[in-house]
């Protein structure tokens, strides 16, 4: 929850100067009244998580409530149609992730929203890394002897994630190309049954995000072989990285505020300094880390070119899975 006390106020204009890329001391945009973050999913998951968390120092910094609201339904879709109407005068944020901002767009042959062209970035906060998981007792101590086994095994390649069409779906996908070895994605309906049947050996590997996974393997009901980070996670010093691990193989999930592109570009640049400024303080970044999320500061024009360079890296994966969603 938001721990501040809300107090509506106008931001003065030399702290808005101070924040606003580029913007002269005299022209930076006023803020007046709440902001709203938009979460396309329920209270208590990661997305949720790191916009509360962030939302306390975003209110702290701005001097105006942030209030959290969380739209859910469609996957996220319904809250970004939320976001897509938002008038230039509305300090409304949506606090996206890759299932909606890159993967729907490529998969759903209707969509009530452009991605690219009815959005623009304003500061990605968070991070998330993916993990190749087996069951405790499974002879696969390491990559090596999972990919020989892949190999050998052909018929058994079956990797659990937890929604077909979901970042792991297409991550599964990336490893069984650097692997050489076509493994058959079996989609579940959320993380927790794909982790009861991987411990119960029903799904011989799993593939899901490291906020998942990781609690699991310290508690000894899972073993993680690799995760596919730039380095090793602090919270799994003993996990080699997929590129340790000798696969080619990196790649993250993220969190990240969009605006409206009605937002004025001047106003939407102010709030991802800001936001920066927040992600950046050592308090948010041991409560977002504290919270299994990797903190990230970046401004508008950082976010901007991470998310370009995201799609950049998924869009030719998902496209050639063919999968599309057709309702």
């Amino acid at each position: 929850m938001i721990k501040s006390a809300f107090r509506a106020a106008l931001l003065p204009c030399i702290l808005f100067a101070a924040c606003a890329a580029g913007a002269a001391q005299g022209d930076a945009p006023k803020l007046s009244g709440p902001v709203t973050i938009v979460v396309g999913y329920a209270p208590g998951g990661a997305t949720d998580r790191a916009a509360r968390i962030v939302a306390t120092g975003l209110q702290a910094k701005l001097g105006v409530p942030v209030v959290v609201e969380n739209k859910t339904g469609a996957g996220g879709r319904i809250a970004a149609q939320q976001v897509k109407n938002a008038g230039p005068d509305e300090n409304i944020l949506l606090l996206g992730n890759p299932a909606v901002m890159v993967v729907a767009p490529l998969v759903f042959e209707s969509l009530a929203y452009d991605a690219e062209k009815d959005f623009q970035p304003v500061s990605m906060v968070t991070e998330y890394g993916f993990g190749v998981a087996v069951s405790a007792d499974n002879p696969s101590k390491d990559m090596q002897e999972l990919v020989e086994w892949a190999k050998s095994n052909p018929a058994e390649f079956n990797i659990g994630v937890p929604a077909t069409g979901s970042l792991p779906h297409f991550f599964g996908l990336m490893l069984s190309d650097q692997i050489g070895a076509e493994g058959q994605i079996i989609g579940y309906r959320g993380s927790a049954p794909v982790i009861t049947d991987l411990i119960g050996g029903a799904v011989p590997l799993a593939i899901d995000t490291l906020d998942v996974l990781t609690r699991q393997h310290q508690g000894k009901r899972i073993r993680i072989l690799a995760t596919s980070g730039q380095e090793r996670e602090a919270a799994l010093p003993d996990v080699p990285t997929f590129k340790q691990a000798g696969i080619d193989l990196q790649a993250a999930g993220w969190n990240t505020f969009f605006a409206s592109s009605a937002m004025p570009k001047d106003k939407a640049a102010m709030l991802g300094e800001v936001i920066k400024s927040v992600t950046a303080d050592p308090e948010i970044r041991k409560t977002l880390q504290e919270n299994d999320l990797i903190p990230v500061s970046a401004n508008a024009q950082e976010t901007g070119k991470m998310v370009d360079a995201f799609r950049a890296q998924w869009a030719p994966v998902v496209k050639a899975s063919g999968f599309v969603v057709t309702k």
